[in-house]
């Protein structure tokens, strides 16, 4: 582990941090709200931070382990979170403790939208555009966009990039060098926000709300300008554009280079994680909208159009909302919840456990009874044509019991805390498949909930986004020994 090249790039990540500071500085002048010292301190303290970090070490260049890439991984969303705090803390408006300032920049970079705030139409329009900036960076990851614009990072961000892209999949790379692998994911990201952007102001959005929203739905995100978010504008065409584009960003990014790449749209067809998200969707929007109309809690279009939009925010882990889907009856709260832990496709900005890891669950399962039927039979599981290898079949299991095991502690955890039930359970399944909303008392914001709730949160939003094992693997004394 060589720790000054750690110190090094952290404080080069810090500083390029600090130039996000530079927007809302500039929203903060255009709208007058008198906010645009809290982020010119944020900027100042992150880069200063940054150089005292970076100076001292700036001749060290070694290159990264897989150890390194982890610490570094872990260290820069911790460090970025924590700084990321500072305009929450030092504005006026809101006037937030240091809790909730971390639970809210943790919960924006993490893609997770929870909120601890209300009145969120009546914030300075820098800090309400500012969150929405916080998802924009954390949806693709900043680790990623370093490794494409840093080329100071050299031959080691593989192993930024191995620890920051979601999925069991890790090292299977679009183009031969790293570098450009990064920057053709941030390209597509960066394509889909303008375009979504453009579409949300051709739908009758204003270009602040039409940007900022952009930026939460293509980071499958949920954050808002407004606390009724998407329904706020009661439009349908703004709906069916949120819809498609958080669709569209829950499908694995590296599907998209594939597609524009070899100029066939065929190749979303011919992915069998793609098909089975889009299967799984269909029959969840299906049951959805059936039921809501057989227990007459919809009788016109608006039933369809809520249906709809609610089935699809939830399972993709966007978090938006049109209707207040836990006052639904029978089944529909809990089944929409529980979608969230499938949650998007791999290589994706969404959350959950994802599609891909689902699926290899499933196809074991049925391998399972196969052998039972034919003991001495050797069954593959394959995804399409592709033969998954043993490793990764464990690896997949291995994922599914550690992230129920650790639901299990935390949901202990959070009742000690004081929450009943309902809140405890579905507060942490929202934070650990950065989904956001949840049931009983934190199904609008997570405001009057115990300060050690919220720590308990923070830490499972970073776990959900990291993927747990990035985090767990730096509490195990192998990872430490020479």
């Amino acid at each position: 582990m060589s720790l000054l090249v750690i110190l090094r790039i952290v404080g080069l990540l810090l500083m390029l941090f600090s130039l996000t500071m530079v927007p809302p500085m500039v929203i903060a002048r255009i709208f007058h709200d008198g906010n645009w010292h809290a982020f010119g301190a944020g900027m100042a303290i992150s880069v200063i931070t940054g150089a005292l970090l970076y100076w001292p070490n700036r001749r060290a260049k070694r290159e990264l382990r897989t150890r390194d890439g982890f610490i570094i991984t872990v260290l820069f969303w911790s460090v970025l979170g924590l700084f990321g705090t500072i305009p929450f803390m030092v504005s006026d408006a809101p006037s937030m403790s240091f809790t909730d300032a971390v639970f809210e920049s943790f919960s924006g970079l993490t893609t997770t939208g929870a909120t601890v705030l209300s009145g969120i139409d009546h914030l300075p329009a820098s800090i309400r555009f500012y969150r929405q900036q916080l998802q924009w960076l954390g949806g693709m990851g900043i680790v990623v966009l370093a490794v494409a614009i840093l080329p100071t990072l050299g031959i080691g961000g593989m192993q930024l990039y191995r620890t920051e892209i979601p999925g069991p999949l890790k090292d299977s790379k679009l183009t031969p060098r790293i570098t450009e692998t990064a920057k053709a994911l941030w390209y597509i990201y960066v394509i889909l926000t303008v375009v979504c952007a453009l579409a949300y102001w051709g739908a009758g959005m204003n270009w602040f709300d039409a940007i900022g929203h952009s930026f939460a739905t293509v980071a499958v995100g949920g954050f808002s300008t407004y606390d009724a978010s998407i329904s706020h504008f009661d439009s349908a065409t703004i709906e069916i554009i949120c819809v498609f584009f958080m669709v569209v960003s829950s499908v694995s990014f590296g599907l998209h280079f594939a597609v524009w790449r070899e100029r066939r749209l065929l190749q979303y067809i011919r992915d069998p994680e793609f098909r089975f998200f889009v299967t799984f969707l269909g029959i969840l929007i299906a049951i959805t909208i059936i039921t809501l109309f057989a227990t007459g809690t919809y009788h016109d279009a608006t039933g369809i159009r809520h249906g709809l939009f609610e089935a699809v925010s939830v399972a993709t882990t966007s978090g938006f909302s049109v209707a207040d889907f836990t006052l639904w009856p029978g089944v529909l709260p809990i089944m929409l919840f529980m979608a969230a832990f499938v949650g998007a496709c791999s290589g994706s900005a969404g959350g959950g456990m994802k599609v891909i890891r689902i699926l290899l669950v499933l196809k074991q399962g049925i391998r399972e009874i196969h052998r039972l039927i034919h003991p001495n039979a050797v069954f593959a599981v394959k995804v399409g044509k592709m033969r998954i290898s043993e490793g990764v079949a464990e690896a997949v299991w291995g994922f599914f019991s550690v992230y129920m095991m650790l639901f299990v502690v935390m949901l202990l955890a959070l009742l000690a805390t004081g929450l009943d039930q309902v809140t405890a359970w579905s507060a942490i399944g929202s934070a650990l498949n950065n989904l956001g909303p949840g049931l009983g008392d934190v199904s609008t914001d997570y405001g009057d909930i115990p300060s050690a709730a919220k720590w308990i949160l923070v830490l499972a939003m970073m776990l959900g986004r990291l993927e747990i094992f990035t985090i767990l693997v730096l509490f195990t004394p192998a990872f430490w020994r020479r």
